[in-house]
């Protein structure tokens, strides 16, 4: 059976991204159709009436990169209403009977896609996967088949639409960055049998030591059955389990693990087993087989306490934002994805927050089998209509359709710990019912209903508008260490920081308000500070300090001392709360003009790394046994 990392021999090294895309869930048989497309923009959106469906397109553009990135070959960073993509799929002879599935990993933002002028896939959403079901191509004589693929893809400028950091001004500004438009993540097929495995949900159960698993069909067949078996590293079968697939739409099966060889995921240790599962006929015959990863691991709550496998393990955690300066949103190749993990560690995080996109999957497998603590999140910015702080943001249904596929689609990673839908969603609590309180709430339930295995915090830093959310944070770059400490007090009396808090502190400039509801005891951590603005080129600069150019928070260290002083007394303030959970530092790397990162954009360093790494590697309050706890602010004194 075919290893997770995959590359199919088909795929030469000229093709860019050529790595299997979907490393937790892998077939044999798959194409990769990055590389050079053609390609046309559509500035006025009329390609459909212009006929660009039947059309040769005069451009080249090399997918899976964005037409604004240096490394689509074309770096225009205007506003694109509309692109168009053309290219001719050979479907191996080999493939002669099975249907085929074309894949598309995100297309930004709303894509239609044409086989041989037929409509075959409507998708929107710009960070989330779609499969358009080609049926079955056969080729003349028991050749090689050919099909012409064109997809259009839609991305507006104005109105609310899940744009995650993508700037709606021309030039990059603040924290919004170079935008994405069209085929932005990997494009390939596979062939599969006319009743086939879908995208199984593995859930661990490290209580009884067994994996449950939910394995959906595309359709059931008298006399078909499921056979699923783990093997652990050195490819040994520690369980196995068979079960009938003529029955239920989603057959389930629980494959118990032997005592002796139950190894728990955790970050010092991140083992991975194996779980291969087959679709056999009724002469027992293989009609389809696949083999997936799986991490036996536990997430629970205690009161304030987030445990990982029954302990409290301190989330040491850097505010990932997943952009390039080459590809923007992709990765140049899957080295930097296994490159910005490295990076972290050296650091000495032991985790991330996917800020305000949903990173690739290729990301979350180096994640899983690296012990990497994640928390998925929606780039769900971009729902501000500008009106009142009474009804200011509006997102949309969409929102809540396009984070269930991202968290269908990630579900079976360990490296996952908790989700988070919606990122600093700022608006006054009032007598009236909203469009973000709906749909927040709307979120936050659909995640529970699709994962009861995971925690779910409704908005990070701003406004908490559930209730019963698991998990509780805000967000503060105050930059004064002992300010910060002072802030940040107060779990211990559940009378937490909160953005902008409850008992009258001041609030963000547009409203004094109050925007969440009351913190009730719930697991808390800070899940933004630091942002420490550093750029040793323009240290001593006076006309550094204009942010148009670069920009962080707080005023610029003169002296790189200074930053590791600085960085030293915010992490320590909250490593030294005995009820804190964890924290998420701003962040890995700048980002264009945001010059807060550990290291530079193009991921070198700016500073002494292992510095940092000293300062967060120091025991956490939080991670000794109940009873031994010093009181906040004692440790290191």
């Amino acid at each position: 059976m075919a290893h997770p990392d995959i590359t199919s021999p088909e795929v030469s090294n000229d093709v860019p991204r050529p790595e299997y895309p979907r490393p937790s869930f892998v077939r044999e048989d798959w194409l990769n159709l990055n590389g050079a497309w053609q390609f046309a923009f559509d500035p006025g959106d009329s390609g459909l009436e212009r006929g660009l469906v039947h059309q040769e397109l005069d451009g080249r553009i090399l997918v899976p990169f964005c037409p604004e990135s240096e490394l689509s070959g074309i770096g225009d960073t205007d506003f694109h209403p509309a692109v168009w993509y053309r290219r001719t799929v050979r479907i191996p002879a080999g493939w002669a009977g099975r249907r085929v599935l074309l894949h598309f990993g995100a297309v930004d933002h709303d894509a239609t896609v044409w086989a041989d002028g037929r409509e075959v896939a409507r998708h929107s959403g710009g960070f989330t996967s779609f499969t358009a079901d080609l049926g079955v191509v056969a080729g003349a004589a028991g050749g090689d088949a050919e099909v012409v693929i064109v997809v259009r893809a839609r991305d507006a400028r104005h109105g609310p639409q899940a744009r995650g950091k993508q700037a709606t001004d021309y030039a990059n500004s603040d924290c919004h960055y170079t935008r994405t438009t069209g085929i932005w993540q990997t494009v390939w097929a596979e062939p599969v049998p006319e009743v086939h495995l879908r995208r199984p949900r593995i859930t661990p159960d490290l209580a009884s030591g067994a994996f449950h698993l939910e394995l959906p069909l595309s359709a059931n067949r008298p006399g078909h059955r499921l056979t699923a078996r783990v093997s652990d590293a050195d490819g040994r079968t520690v369980a196995e389990a068979s079960v009938r697939a003529d029955l239920d739409l989603a057959p389930r099966m629980v494959l118990a693990l032997p005592e002796d060889r139950r190894r728990p995921w955790s970050p010092e240790d991140p083992h991975l087993y194996r779980v291969r599962i087959e679709l056999l006929d009724g002469a027992g015959e293989a009609v389809d087989r696949a083999e997936c990863t799986a991490g036996l691991r536990s997430v629970a709550i205690d009161g304030k306490r987030l445990l990982l496998n029954g302990r409290p393990v301190f989330q040491r955690l850097v505010l990932d934002q997943g952009w390039y300066p080459d590809g923007l949103m992709t990765a140049p190749d899957d080295a930097a994805l296994v490159r910005d993990i490295e990076l972290s560690l050296a650091a000495g995080f032991n985790g991330a927050r996917l800020h305000q996109k949903v990173f690739e999957e290729r990301f979350l497998h180096h994640a899983d089998r690296l012990g990497y603590l994640v928390w998925g999140e929606f780039g769900d910015w971009g729902a501000s209509t500008g009106r009142t702080t009474g009804d200011n943001q509006q997102p949309t249904a969409g929102f809540i359709a396009q984070w269930l596929e991202a968290v269908e689609r990630d579900y079976s990673h360990p490296s996952i710990v908790g989700w988070c839908p919606l990122n600093e969603t700022h608006q006054e609590l009032h007598d009236r019912q909203t469009v973000l309180d709906d749909v927040t709430r709307g979120m936050f339930l659909a995640t529970k209903a699709a994962d009861t295995s995971r925690p779910v915090l409704d908005a990070s830093g701003y406004s908490h508008r559930v209730a019963e959310t698991d998990v509780y944070d805000s967000h503060s770059y105050e930059q004064d260490p002992e300010a910060f400490r002072r802030q940040m007090a107060g779990l211990d009396k559940d009378d937490p920081y909160l953005n902008p808090d409850n008992r009258g502190n001041p609030g963000r400039k547009d409203t004094d308000g109050v925007w969440s509801l009351p913190y009730r005891g719930q697991p808390y951590f800070c899940s933004e500070f630091g942002g420490i603005w550093w750029n040793p080129e323009e240290a001593n600069e006076a006309a550094g300090d204009d942010r148009e150019v670069s920009w962080g928070y707080g005023q610029r260290p003169r002296t790189e001392e200074e930053f590791q002083t600085r960085f030293a007394g915010l992490t320590g303030a909250l490593l030294d709360d005995p009820l804190m959970f964890g924290y998420c530092y701003t962040q890995l790397t700048d980002v264009f003009q945001e010059q807060n990162g550990v290291y530079r954009f193009d991921r070198s360093r700016k500073l002494d790394v292992e510095r940092l790494r000293a300062a967060q590697q120091r025991p956490a309050a939080f991670e000794r046994p109940a009873g031994c706890e010093r009181p906040a602010g004692e440790e290191g004194r």
